[in-house]
């Protein structure tokens, strides 16, 4: 049998594959039974609050908003104290880094959730419980994609190869959307999961609160709000095939690929009401989003490649937060800019 590979500077969990048999590598990681029940503890007891608070409909203020916020960034980062404390600046860093790509990748779901919201007339007293209902959605759904990414990626070297394949094909359909100006566009009655519930089940013309289910001339029905429901679920289905290999391209670690989609998430609802108004300026996200996922995507080919001949080099952590840091930076700077420019320009 061949001798293992040199350890690559990225401490992916699976970087100790024998050239011969690619499968053989085994798992490193920092989340013990422990600390696995510890994380998902936190997460079910933080969700269960938001329901309570959703549970009588109302209409978020911006001061809400702007405390759960601060509380939704304060925690990972406690978090990331933690990592760095008891486990080292590289797994430290991993963890950041993670962090980072999935809150810029959670900003354009916000995106997709702000057009659904306003297709399908969700009254504003009851889009918090949609967003909550979302990101139930998407954690389960991310928690599935991370343990099938795991078991694959320890298996098989070359799913390194086909995650940074997906991402590239991602960016490029980003970047195809934010040149051709269709980012913001959405038609509800095209999207197949809709469709579908239409055929199956009668749906009401008015929302009835929060309830999903009603009874329409005798018969069980479904509200709109169960509508908009699955309508975000099928898009959390699409976000979570970019998200997972893109976290997945930082830390090969599946506990903090956990962490870092459930702390990205959980915040979700308070931002979209802090963002609400300032989503529209963010006009060059989409190229932003591009580049971050085409750049993971390149970090993961290449540590594919570093596997297979210990000459290719890897991009290290550290380089990695420096260009998401960077280009999330320009990304944001140069929309404020383009949309102060617009604001400029007298109207006719």
């Amino acid at each position: 049998m061949a001798p293992p590979l040199a350890a690559p500077t990225t401490s992916y969990p699976f970087h100790r594959v024998v050239a011969a048999e690619p499968g053989g590598g085994a798992l490193d990681t920092i989340g013990t039974p422990t600390l696995w029940a510890a994380v998902i503890g936190a997460v079910v007891v933080l969700l269960a609050l938001d329901f309570v608070i959703t549970r009588k409909p109302h209409e978020v203020s911006m001061r809400e908003a702007v405390g759960w916020s601060v509380f939704y960034v304060a925690l990972p980062l406690a978090f990331a104290g933690y990592v760095f404390a008891g486990h080292g600046s590289e797994r430290g860093l991993e963890y950041l880094t993670g962090y980072l790509v999935e809150k810029s990748l959670s900003v354009d779901n916000l995106f997709v959730f702000l057009l659904l919201m306003a297709a399908f007339a969700v009254p504003r007293e009851l889009q918090q419980r949609v967003l909550l209902y979302g990101i139930v959605g998407a954690l389960v759904l991310r928690g599935i994609f991370i343990a099938m990414g795991a078991a694959a990626l320890s298996r098989f070297d070359w799913m390194f190869l086909v995650f940074g394949a997906v991402l590239v094909v991602t960016a490029v359909k980003i970047l195809r959307d934010a040149l051709a100006g269709h980012e913001q566009e959405l038609d509800v009655d095209s999207m197949r999961s809709v469709r579908l519930v239409r055929r199956v089940i009668p749906v009401t013309d008015s929302y009835d609160g929060p309830r999903l289910f009603t009874r329409l001339h005798g018969r069980r029905a479904v509200t709109p709000l169960a509508l908009v429901v699955v309508a975000v679920f099928a898009t959390d289905i699409v976000f979570a095939v970019d998200s997972v290999p893109a976290v997945y391209g930082i830390t090969g670690d599946p506990f903090l690929v956990f962490a870092t989609n459930a702390f990205a998430l959980l915040g979700l609802r308070a931002l979209y009401f802090v963002l609400e108004g300032a989503l529209s300026k963010l006009r060059h996200l989409g190229y932003g989003l591009a580049a971050i996922l085409g750049f993971i995507g390149v970090k993961l080919g290449l540590h594919w490649a570093h596997l297979r001949w210990e000459e290719v080099p890897e991009i290290p952590t550290l380089w990695s937060l420096a260009v998401i840091v960077g280009v999330l930076v320009i990304t944001t700077v140069t929309s404020l800019v383009a949309d102060r420019r617009q604001e400029a320009v007298p109207t006719r």
